[in-house]
């Protein structure tokens, strides 16, 4: 059995696990596939990459218009429960649970389930579900799954109500099995915001043939970002995502250097001569020989780094860790990299 420890909930610094993938995000793949009721507000509001919002005297004809999932008072016995397939099965290491604005609604108690399943789930489509709940023809396809048999990744806990101070819960998740779908109970009814799940993605390799081309640096693969220099307008975690970014924001962007100088100079490649650099850690979701790589700057456009350089180790777990947890990377490991791209300009197509 899998078990689970809360970190905080308050205002607090966030745990390592944050720094993982979102494996549940709706930019990933992520779906809801049953809700029990949506009458406030659609679980498929759960999965949303973006930080919920508040809008003051927006109203449905159902209710206050939430950005998260809201069930009705409940007046029936029980307590309501989603289904969500993950974007990327993988393993989990933590949840963050958001209640951002439900401060008198929120739901004041939850539990997750989990399940590695090895077939595809049929289930009735779900469309716009505000203002409706489950029907018995949702019940009965539900039924199938015996989700509430599933192996619990965090036993019933409290949650604290979503003002800014309080809002945000995280939950450690031990357990190194592979999961592909959730369970999320809310005890007895209420709202969530945000709901999300790190881990580290995992794939079988042994469907991959020595010569077939494959992504060694995307999510669905296993890769995780390690380490970085700075973060300031996005996370480095989003370049081995699925596709092409969607925005600018869907990239690594760092704050501007404050060292550089009064007036750049270049040599005659090129490449601006300013100190020091920005820079990101990833493991590789497996051991490869690297024949092909692709730098997207889509959406930078006065912005994008003028320069780059890639180098890439071979390391153990226990040197991974002594360099991510004791040293932060902060120590080179000058004898072990070899570089893949030497510095070179990063050109601008338009």
């Amino acid at each position: 059995m899998s078990s689970s420890t809360r970190d905080h909930g308050g205002e607090q610094p966030a745990p390592e696990f944050v720094q993982m993938n979102n494996l549940v995000c709706e930019s990933v793949g992520g779906k809801v596939l049953f809700a029990t009721d949506d009458w406030f507000a659609a679980a498929e509001n759960l999965l949303k990459k973006g930080d919920p919002e508040f809008k003051t005297g927006l109203f449905t004809e159902y209710g206050k218009w939430m950005d998260g999932w809201e069930t009705r008072r409940k007046r029936i016995p029980g307590h309501d429960w989603c289904i969500i397939e993950l974007g990327v099965p993988g393993v989990i290491h933590g949840f963050h649970v958001d209640t951002h604005f439900f401060t008198g609604n929120y739901a004041p108690r939850i539990s997750v389930q989990g399940a590695c399943l090895q077939e595809n789930i049929s289930l009735p489509t779900r469309g716009d579900r505000i203002g409706s709940a489950a029907t018995e023809e949702d019940f009965k396809a539900v039924e199938r799954l015996h989700s509430e048999k599933w192996e619990y990744l965090l036993e019933m806990t409290e949650l604290t109500p979503g003002y800014a101070e309080s809002c945000h819960s995280y939950f450690h998740v031990n357990s190194k099995e592979r999961w592909t779908h959730i369970r999320l109970n809310i005890y007895p009814d209420g709202g969530i915001a945000r709901f999300k799940v790190y881990g580290i993605g995992q794939r079988d390799w042994s469907s991959c043939g020595p010569n077939d081309l494959e992504d060694l640096l995307s999510m669905a693969n296993g890769s995780v970002c390690l380490g970085y220099s700075d973060a300031h307008y996005g996370h480095p975690r989003n370049l081995i995502g699925l596709g092409r970014a969607a925005d600018m924001g869907d990239g690594w962007e760092t704050a501007r250097r404050l060292d550089r100088p009064p007036i750049l100079k270049a040599n005659k490649n090129g490449i601006l001569q300013v100190p020091g650099n920005e820079w990101t850690v990833f493991r590789l979701g497996h051991p490869g020989l690297i024949t092909h790589i692709e730098i997207d700057t889509n959406h930078f456009k006065g912005n994008s780094p003028n320069s780059c350089k890639i180098e890439a180790c071979i390391l153990t777990a226990k040197e991974e860790e002594e360099e991510n947890i004791k040293n932060k990377w902060a120590v080179t490991l000058e004898n072990r990299w070899k570089t893949l791209l030497p510095v070179m300009q990063v050109l601008l197509i338009f």
